[in-house]
């Protein structure tokens, strides 16, 4: 799925993303609720980037990467958590292209997830390949998501990978 927002382009720049983990729902420009059996996922597009909430067996997580005022935890590189009976994973690399391969890969990424029954893409106002785009999947006892947030003035792609897995019961009371 694939929206226009009517919004400012309020990432500036792919260094003033920030991460978060556990954070109550944002102000959504766009959502789109999908159940993955069993699991209920929300796919959030803010006015400063992405929020995904999952919820399953009782449990919830919420991701937020977006410019947070105030915020003091910057993007990291990579990050493990348990949370209760799930172990969240989550990794991000941000990508510098020429001109011509940032204009490519932004087409080649806003194709995919625009078609894609899982997928939820945004552009802002003022430049086709200013967007923030998510697209979410479930394997076994696993959901998964990738985000891309593009920043055409930069030629910067900002690339994140998030697994949620459901760990097995006798482990998780050990």
């Amino acid at each position: 799925m694939l929206t226009t927002l009517n919004t400012a382009y309020t990432d500036t720049r792919a260094g003033d993303l920030a991460w978060a983990l556990g954070r109550e729902p944002l102000p959504a420009l766009a959502t789109r609720d999908l159940e993955l059996s069993g699991a209920q996922v929300q796919l959030r597009l803010l006015g400063a980037s992405h929020q995904v909430l999952l919820g399953e067996d009782g449990g919830r997580c919420s991701e937020t990467v977006a410019c947070m005022p105030g915020s003091s935890s910057p993007l990291p590189i990579g990050v493990s958590r348990r949370l209760g009976t799930w172990e969240y994973e989550f990794a991000a690399r941000v990508e510098t292209l020429s001109h011509t391969s940032f204009t490519g890969r932004a087409r080649e990424l806003l194709a995919l997830v625009a078609d894609h029954p899982h997928g939820l893409a945004g552009t802002f106002p003022g430049d086709p390949y200013a967007f923030t785009a998510l697209l979410v999947q479930r394997v076994g006892h696993q959901v998964s998501w990738r985000t891309w947030h593009a920043y055409p003035q930069e030629r910067r792609l900002v690339a994140t990978r998030s697994r949620v897995a459901v760990r097995a019961r006798e482990e998780a009371a050990a």
